[in-house]
């Protein structure tokens, strides 16, 4: 089946076996994924640790192949590693010996075309990063190194380095789950404003389920191994969202009513939606 115009991200009756003995024995890290994402929309991914999470993001970036079904990104087969993403983890894994600018223009110092013109262009380059680097509140900083920097400093020029290529698409793993929650908090509200000014689609996994109806235009539930997504929840909350919110009863049902989900899934030991 061709990719759907209206979507960027098109998962159709994907399935993943990590090897051929696994996939002869029929078992699956992940199966019959269906997940279709508008251009420019926001999505998030919760479930029980080892559910498939960090599995589904390798699918979406080509890191990992199908063992069935087709994956489209921007109207294109995802056939290996993708160029129009970025991605950030929870260990910000920035260059000790690398200053906070140094750090963020790395990928266009490796990744194509960006290499072959760095030398080039490299005044705008920096141009570019001190500008987001700026947006993240770390004007002034752009000369210190990490072990300079608090955690969530570090993840702030981590998100910068994944954005510094001006991907259409990125991909957060668990990124604020080390930090403490008034950090936490802090870089939800960049992340809303980066995302309300640039439009790239995000897809986020995270354990933190306020994390994901405070960010997440939808949020996925995925149930255990093997992973599907067995919960679609449309975030209605209005944008711009203010911490605020998050004290408001329209919020905490949201929370409680995936929470209840996951723990459905966990004391009855089934995968819901089956």
């Amino acid at each position: 089946m061709a990719a759907s115009p209206d979507h960027f991200v098109d998962f159709q009756n994907v399935w993943l076996a990590y090897n051929d003995e696994l996939l002869a024995q029929n078992h699956f890290a992940v199966e019959d994924i269906n997940l279709q994402v508008l251009q420019g929309e926001f999505i998030a991914i919760v479930g029980p640790s080892g559910c498939g999470k960090s599995t589904f993001m390798k699918l979406t970036t080509g890191l990992k192949k199908p063992s069935r079904g087709e994956i489209y990104v921007d109207g294109q087969p995802v056939n290996g590693p993708l160029k129009i993403s970025g991605m950030a983890f929870q260990s910000s894994s920035l260059l000790p010996w690398r200053t906070t600018l140094d750090n963020v223009l790395l990928p266009l110092e490796i990744v194509e075309p960006y290499r072959a013109n760095f030398k080039a262009k490299k005044a705008e380059y920096v141009d570019r990063a001190m500008a987001l680097l700026q947006s993240v509140g770390l004007a002034g900083y752009e000369r210190k190194f990490p072990w300079e920097l608090s955690g969530g400093m570090q993840q702030r020029a981590s998100i910068c380095r994944a954005l510094i290529h001006e991907p259409k698409m990125l991909l957060l793993d668990e990124p604020f789950g080390a930090l403490d929650a008034f950090t936490r908090e802090e870089l939800w509200c960049t992340l809303r404003d980066l995302h309300a000014q640039q439009r790239f689609n995000v897809i986020l996994v995270t354990h933190d389920l306020r994390e994901s109806v405070f960010l997440a235009d939808t949020v996925y539930v995925m149930s255990k191994s093997p992973g599907r997504f067995v919960v679609k929840r449309d975030i209605h909350l209005p944008r711009p969202r203010d911490l605020e919110v998050t004290y408001t009863p329209a919020f905490t049902d949201i929370v409680h009513e995936l929470r209840g989900h996951i723990g459905a899934m966990r004391r009855d030991g089934i995968n819901i939606g089956q």
